[in-house]
């Protein structure tokens, strides 16, 4: 599984350079979710969804305004729990709860 390549921005964190978008969900709601992967080699894909809603919530409810470094945060955060992006397999999936973001 890869990113598609429409709509992805590229950041770099601990000297890897990784290909990351904003998931889409139906109706602009729920949670902030991204899909991650390196962007030289093909690999595991990380989906990394964190407690905040989406930048489109018409709910009222405020998203982060900094989300390179809430990518960065996740891209380690998932690193540490046994996300290998250079080698193949099944996307890594990577949950934060809110008290979790909030330390």
């Amino acid at each position: 599984m890869t990113v598609v390549k429409k709509r992805f921005r590229l950041i770099t964190v601990d000297g890897v350079v990784y290909r990351w978008r904003v998931r889409r969900r139906p109706a602009h709601q729920g949670p902030l979710s991204f899909a991650i992967e390196r962007a030289d080699r093909r690999g595991t894909v990380l989906i990394a969804t964190t407690p905040d809603t989406r930048p489109t919530d018409w709910m009222g409810t405020a998203t982060p305004p900094d989300v390179p470094s809430i990518v960065a945060a996740m891209i380690r955060e998932a690193r540490d729990r046994g996300w290998r992006p250079e080698t193949p397999g099944p996307a890594f999936p990577l949950t934060v709860t809110a008290e979790a973001w909030t330390s």
